[in-house]
């Protein structure tokens, strides 16, 4: 086999490597974003505080399991906190934070995405503007005014947070690990797609963190290699406007921020206010 067969036989290979990933991408990309955990509709949460399990009913006959966790006894009455989660598993994985806000006399009100948990129906990005305007909905029907309401997203439940803020009125808009936007943080790991085009899921955080009228709080690690720290002052960079914060957590990665004093006493500062 000569240089030049060599050559060509590789290039196929390439090829053929290339356009399987792309297909992988554009097919798969759900099992790559998501990665929930189901719940039987039976399920019996138990929790170290006292909740209250919601079933609100949407769109085609699916249902959207809500926990609010309510705040602690002991404490004055301040004021409901909207926690869209990240990714991973259903609130079980994420119930451990309602004691950040319940202990300021908060409420938090935490949904499951469609196919987390308890929640069902079809996962996609209208769906989850959709179900987290309808919480808001339902927590501005419970009394709840908006200088009263707080909208919290983790990692990728920071673009639908900052999407709900951009579209409703709320005390303040807290992000912990934010990307930029899907197609930029795809872009960062597939830079030789065109995930412009292969991408289900856009959720431009820039874009709607433009519209937010509320102050804006961004907590990042710096060591983040999964939501890399760049995509924060990105944001900062294009879309804060005077009032709005970053705060860098030094050495915190994409998880651990919640056991980092700074952060801890910088959003009790905050939730204090």
């Amino acid at each position: 086999m000569n240089m030049k067969t060599k050559i060509i036989k590789w290039i196929k290979i390439i090829l053929i490597v290339y356009i399987a990933l792309g297909v992988a991408l554009y097919f798969l990309q759900d099992y790559f974003l998501f990665h929930p955990q189901v719940l039987p509709a039976d399920y019996h949460f138990t929790f170290n505080t006292s909740f209250e399990e919601i079933k609100m009913p949407c769109s085609n006959n699916s249902t959207c399991n809500v926990i609010r966790f309510k705040r602690d006894s002991n404490t004055v009455k301040k004021g409901a906190v909207i926690y869209c989660h990240g990714n991973m598993e259903n609130v079980t994985h994420y119930a451990g934070f309602a004691p950040n806000f319940t202990k300021h006399g908060y409420d938090v009100w935490m949904m499951d995405y469609p196919g987390f948990g308890k929640s069902t129906g079809e996962l996609n990005e209208a769906t989850l503007y959709s179900e987290t305007l309808q919480v808001y909905n339902m927590i501005r029907a419970a009394g709840y005014t908006p200088d009263s309401i707080i909208i919290y997203g983790k990692s990728l439940g920071t673009g639908i947070a900052a999407r709900l803020a951009s579209v409703t009125e709320c005390k303040r808009l807290i992000l912990e690990s934010p990307y930029y936007s899907i197609e930029n943080l795809a872009g960062h790991f597939a830079f030789m797609y065109p995930v412009s085009f292969l991408l289900h899921y856009k959720i431009p955080t820039n874009e709607y963190l433009q519209k937010v009228k509320a102050p804006v709080t961004i907590f990042h690690g710096t060591d983040d290699g999964t939501i890399p720290f760049s995509n924060a002052e990105k944001l900062k960079d294009t879309a804060f406007k005077p009032g709005d914060e970053l705060i860098a957590v030094e050495g915190g990665s994409h998880n651990n921020l919640n056991s980092f004093a700074s952060m801890k006493k910088s959003l009790d500062s905050l939730l204090e206010k």
